[in-house]
């Protein structure tokens, strides 16, 4: 795995660069301080097939860095990085292409299997924009009281159950985003928790799993 990891701090680099040589010994990391030294890492070497980047590090100018980077190397997976997790950064670096989302508080072992999670063709978000966002779920969708303590369907959030009410009625993404007065990248973070939490590796599974654990189309 030979990453690039670029963020303005020293010791943010050092000790991300520790975390990583400590979990995963087979890592090898380049660093740059700005995104400028960045690209020029990039443009230079050929083995690079992961970069990281501060989301707010001199050169990035908001996301306009992601923007350049994923447009001269589009092969290279960019994940960015960054000190708090606000919902609308998480979705806006996404729009722009980014394969995830990484908080500085992740351990060395989150932070491994994040990358070789993004690596493998994913998308890594933070579990924290996957918690409820207050949203009122539609009456009639699921029976929460008739089902088991341990049922998979209760750990949906209520917005999850309400995209996967529309799931299984048949919309698409666009659809579903437009019902909902939401992003469609929105609900496609939404998609990826009702995926985990059901055991499901695609929207036909997932549909078909509720079913059989009761969910009511």
């Amino acid at each position: 795995m030979n990453i690039l990891l670029a963020d303005d701090h020293d010791l943010v680099r050092d000790g991300i660069t520790s975390f990583l040589k400590l979990a995963a010994p087979e890592v090898e990391v380049a660093q740059a301080k700005d995104f400028a030294e960045a690209l020029a890492v990039v443009d230079g070497e050929t083995d690079v097939e992961l970069t990281i980047l501060d989301l707010n590090m001199p050169g990035m100018n908001g996301l306009s860095g992601l923007t350049v980077m994923r447009q001269k190397h589009p092969e290279i997976p960019v994940v960015i990085l960054s000190g708090s997790v606000k919902r609308s950064d998480v979705l806006n670096a996404l729009e722009h292409g980014a394969s995830g989302y990484l908080p500085k508080t992740l351990s060395g072992k989150s932070l491994i299997n994040a990358l070789r999670l993004i690596l493998s063709g994913e998308k890594y978000i933070p579990s924290a924009l996957l918690e409820d966002d207050g949203s009122q779920i539609r009456p009639g969708e699921i029976d929460l009281d008739g089902l088991a303590p341990d049922n998979p369907l209760r750990q949906l959030t209520n917005r999850e159950r309400e995209v996967l009410g529309l799931l299984t009625k048949g919309l698409s993404n666009k659809e579903i985003a437009k019902q909902l007065t939401v992003r469609e990248i929105t609900v496609k973070v939404h998609l990826t928790g009702i995926f985990k939490k059901l055991g499901a590796a695609n929207r036909t599974q997932a549909v078909k799993i509720a079913m059989q654990l009761g969910w009511e189309a």
